[in-house]
């Protein structure tokens, strides 16, 4: 079987992919590997939120959304995002499928916590038959929104949402692109990461919130058998690694 790589794509980074990005898909792709992308598009749906004069919060890294920013971030995913990248990829000379979870019941979830996030779900089922099959001869672009099984749309954490799905892919690795170099510790690049000194650095405030959501991803997806996950600004540079220690 082949191996597969997941790389998930944080708004702000989708913006503004450089060329080893390309080209690191293009090497993958040559390679024989089956590659999927994960989008998020935080600052687009906030931006657009805005602009609508919709509240925008989050809690613990988790935007709280209702109906109407359920209704943007849907719009926003599948909308603008996805067919951006798409387009960067296809023009790239990569064959590209855009993806979403109403795609033969792609991805299905249930409410995380209704009352305090509104619309926000976890995955709890991925077509992941289905879905390699897909992955076989193109490069699948997938928007992290999931469906409750009578059909209602739930808005995913992106990171969230990768770590499941490299998990059930059991895939060769995880990528968690973002605009900072990896995790940073006095304005450095943390090399390597464990859960310890994770938590030691989050509660000296050195991790803020909004990064322990990628953390927490990435040491789920290595405990539950994907072999590598980083964080990076950069497919040509590796970033932080993370390494799980079994207690």
């Amino acid at each position: 079987m082949k191996e597969t790589i997941v790389v998930k794509i944080g708004g702000n980074a989708s913006e503004n992919l450089p060329s080893t990005f390309f080209e690191q898909i293009k090497t993958w792709w040559s390679m024989g590997k089956r590659v999927l992308i994960i989008h998020g598009g935080g600052p687009q749906i906030s931006e657009w939120s805005e602009k609508l004069h919709l509240n925008v919060e989050k809690i613990n890294g988790v935007r709280v959304t209702d109906s109407e920013t359920l209704d943007v971030t849907k719009a926003v995913l599948l909308g603008l995002v996805q067919p951006k990248l798409c387009q960067f990829l296809a023009n790239s000379g990569l064959p590209v499928i855009g993806l979403n979870s109403s795609d033969n019941h792609l991805l299905e979830g249930k409410y995380l916590n209704q009352a305090q996030y509104g619309e926000v779900g976890q995955v709890t089922h991925i077509n992941s038959e289905w879905l390699s099959q897909e992955l076989e001869n193109q490069i699948g672009v997938l928007a992290p929104l999931a469906q409750t099984k009578d059909g209602h749309w739930l808005n995913v954490n992106a990171d969230t949402a990768a770590a499941k799905i490299a998990s059930q892919l059991q895939a060769e690795e995880l990528v968690l692109l973002t605009d900072v170099p990896g995790v940073l510790n006095s304005g450095k690049v943390v090399p390597q990461l464990t859960e310890t000194f994770a938590n030691e650095l989050f509660q000296q405030h050195v991790i803020k919130s909004g990064m322990m959501p990628k953390i927490k991803a990435s040491f789920a997806a290595l405990k539950n058998g994907v072999h590598q996950t980083f964080i990076t600004n950069d497919l040509g540079r590796p970033g932080t690694q993370f390494q799980y220690v079994e207690k």
